[in-house]
């Protein structure tokens, strides 16, 4: 018979999941800054900011670095719960400035294919591709600066409480 222990710092309750809610706070925090970093290069409020993909910084980046740094700090870096955080965070980095990337680079060159098309082309009224799709290297290194720092002042702030 196999016998699961519990993790001393495992709660029942999803609203002190430290990972997860580290996850969301970064998450949160970047889109946040995106909406402003938008206007700043815009001059424009783009309320699509607070829920879209791309820009700066990369939410994805910040999310999945808040996991694997909250599971880091609560569960050290030994485990395979950590691997699992940091190569899902790899993974999704290395994506947004790759193929994602790509991927909106392609939509920008075939919107302007589309837009040159002569009136009677039956493409010419094609609904535009989202160009705004992946992300450029200091957009994901921010992102997942903004991660580990929103999973530290996290667990900064449980080690208060609990010691308190």
């Amino acid at each position: 018979m196999v016998e699961v222990a519990a993790s001393s710092t495992s709660s029942s309750s999803i609203f002190t999941n430290y990972p997860l809610l580290s996850a969301v706070v970064a998450f949160a925090i970047a889109q946040f800054i995106k909406f402003f970093t938008s206007w700043y290069k815009e001059r424009r409020w783009d309320f699509k900011q607070l829920v879209g993909s791309g820009g700066m910084p990369s939410s994805h980046s910040a999310t999945v670095t808040a996991v694997a740094a909250a599971i880091g700090f609560q569960e050290g870096v030994g485990g395979p719960i950590f691997a699992i955080g940091l190569i899902l965070a790899c993974v999704v980095m290395y994506d947004a400035t790759g193929v994602r990337l790509q991927a909106g680079r392609q939509a920008e060159v075939l919107n302007q294919i589309v837009y040159e098309l002569p009136a009677e082309h039956p493409l010419a009224e094609s609904r535009p591709l989202r160009e705004l799709l992946g992300h450029t290297p200091p957009q994901v290194i921010v992102g997942g600066l903004l991660g580990i720092v929103t999973a530290a002042i996290g667990y900064l702030i449980t080690v208060t409480i609990s010691h308190t």
